[in-house]
């Protein structure tokens, strides 16, 4: 069993703020594994008929715990109720750190609804980042994480099976997005996401989307919502100001694994040209993880200069992050007209080079070279 320490943290600093902790993240992500890293807790796992029968009082169950105690209920949306067993823990027996998992967010979650609200910290659980793979793998291997993707077993395997790939897509339909989107249409839903994946990384385009995949564009964006829910993509929105010339109503759609990413693409090894728009996908889990999702952005002009995440940090100051596998070759310009209306704010070049943070200087700006973990 790999210790994952950084989620370890997050999930005991949740406790600290609430007793609840909404564990989510896609399927064969790892939440049971890391829910099983806490050894003084009591385990269930909700698929079981017996943990229903062991949980139909939640008063006589919660009552029995002891005061200070872990409780994870894995998979609970298949209880018949689990809301209601959440809010009574959470009002009545707020002494009970609780643990509960599941695929989607809670709130694409139909028997949870807004009950919940106040009572619980939702902590999303990311396919490895870059910053694990060395405790993962022993040593950082880029172009295996890339390719294999941060699923465990994938990244933990010495070949890329397809098996495992097109299985864990066609369970993904069955178990997420048809029980808990009731989505029937599969052969369309597959057929979008797949295109999603093999676009990972770029602009959201509805209407050609709708004519890809024989949708209507309705459809499609309510797809690509359950889809987000479930974790599956991420949609990154453009940072803007007020500046004529911004981008600012098109997302980006980012598959959840630069391993399905690959998959769709049919590659079977990483050349050069391959690692740059990749290792972007990296450095989002991990600006997603520090920062959270309300505060990552992109910026575009309409002269298609653009800076592939910004940061936006105190009042009228915003973080500039460029991701290069190769620093030496990084020029500054968009940052340079980026900066001309947003004067304020730090400036980083994210590479998996950088071994110690440095500095350099780029068009008259002063960039900070360094890896995921030294944005500041």
């Amino acid at each position: 069993m790999k210790e994952r320490p950084l989620w370890l943290n997050r999930i005991r600093e949740a406790w600290s703020r609430r007793s609840i902790v909404w564990l989510s993240g896609v399927r064969r992500v790892g939440k049971t594994t890391l829910a099983r890293m806490f050894p003084e807790a009591e385990y269930m796992n909700c698929d079981l008929p017996s943990s229903e029968r062991t949980l139909e009082d939640p008063e006589l169950f919660l009552g029995s715990q002891a005061e200070g105690g872990i409780l994870v209920l894995d998979e609970i949306h298949n209880l018949q109720d689990p809301a209601r067993l959440l809010k009574i823990a959470a009002d009545e027996y707020p002494g009970v750190k609780v643990l509960a998992t599941g695929s989607s967010t809670l709130a694409a979650t139909g028997k949870f609804r807004d009950s919940l609200t106040g009572r619980k910290e939702a902590v999303h659980l990311f396919p490895v980042l870059w910053e694990e793979c060395a405790g993962f793998l022993g040593a950082e291997d880029l172009d295996r994480r890339l390719l294999n993707g941060g699923l465990p077993e994938p990244l933990l395997s010495d070949s890329k099976d397809a098996n495992f790939f097109n299985e864990w897509i066609d369970s993904f339909y069955a178990r997420d997005i048809l029980e808990l989107f009731s989505i029937r249409n599969r052969q369309g839903f597959l057929s979008l996401f797949r295109i999603l994946l093999r676009q990972s990384g770029g602009q959201v385009d509805y209407t050609r989307l709708s004519n890809s995949s024989e949708m209507s564009r309705p459809t499609v964006k309510a797809h690509i919502e359950a889809l987000a829910a479930a974790h599956a993509v991420y949609l990154l929105f453009p940072f803007h100001g007020g500046g004529k010339r911004e981008i600012v109503s098109r997302p980006k759609c980012y598959g959840f694994d630069t391993g399905f990413v690959t998959f769709e693409k049919g590659w079977g090894s990483i050349r050069d040209d391959d690692r740059g728009l990749l290792w972007e996908h990296l450095v989002l889990d991990s600006l997603r993880f520090r920062f959270g999702d309300e505060g990552v952005f992109y910026w575009q002009d309409k002269s298609q200069r653009e800076i592939d995440f910004v940061l936006r940090r105190q009042r009228d100051s915003v973080d500039v992050v460029e991701c290069k596998v190769n620093p030496d070759k990084f020029d500054g310009k968009a940052v340079e007209v980026f900066r001309e209306s947003y004067p304020k704010g730090n400036n980083y070049v994210v590479s998996p080079a950088a071994r110690k943070p440095h500095r350099i200087r780029r068009n008259g700006l002063v960039f900070t070279v360094c890896g995921v973990r030294d944005i500041g």
